[in-house]
């Protein structure tokens, strides 16, 4: 029985076929998941600013409680006596991000940061509870915080830099710059409280 064969012509047609109906797929359950994902990106975004203020969130009752804290503003967020700070910035391997809850002496009382693609254990410790707690008790008043080497404790406006994460380090130092650029032209809360203890627990049942 002869082998069958193809003509180049035959070969090329059907291989740019296959590229269109895959490409036509993947375009498919690209769209029909986008809704989706928008959705789930606002709910982890409503649970970040929801840490730096001390209410915990899931994505089922971020909507809910991120209502019943947060008011958006033009470039911030206000909650009950004080604001969240969005911050934006560059690491050593992509885009990085956070919050930064202050009260009307601005004081921070709450921090989260997060990012794309730092390494892991070096500048990812970014994300890490134990990073974001540094920044608990410092000040945003006449200057920005910055990240330094061996940072000083009682400095209102230092805190440590990431061991090995020298771009990353200096990526969140701009960033809160700018930050505290910005916050410069707000209006600060009449009110200093934050939520209370009981009211956190109220909000989370």
């Amino acid at each position: 029985m002869a082998k069958k064969t193809f003509s180049n012509t035959y070969i090329f047609i059907y291989s740019a076929a296959l590229v269109v109906v895959a490409a036509l797929i993947l375009t498919v359950v690209s769209v029909s998941l986008k809704p989706l994902q928008q959705k789930n990106q606002a709910a982890e975004t409503k649970q970040m600013i929801l840490k730096t203020i001390g209410v915990e969130a899931t994505r089922d009752n971020a909507d809910a409680l991120y209502a019943q804290h947060i008011t958006e503003q033009d470039g911030y967020y206000a909650f009950s006596g004080g604001i969240v700070l969005p911050l934006r910035g560059t690491g050593l391997w992509g885009p990085i991000w956070g919050y930064l809850a202050l009260d009307g002496s601005s004081t921070v009382v709450g921090a989260i940061f997060d990012h794309k693609g730092e390494t892991p254990g070096l500048g990812g410790e970014i994300s890490s509870e134990k990073f974001a707690q540094q920044f608990i008790g410092k000040k945003m008043d006449t200057q920005p915080i910055a990240l330094r080497k061996n940072a000083d404790r009682d400095n209102a406006y230092e805190v440590d830099a990431i061991s090995g994460g020298t771009m990353t380090s200096n990526g969140v130092t701009d960033m809160l710059e700018s930050a505290y650029n910005d916050y410069q032209s707000l209006p600060r809360p009449t009110s200093q409280t934050s939520p209370t203890e009981e009211e956190r627990k109220e909000a989370t049942e």
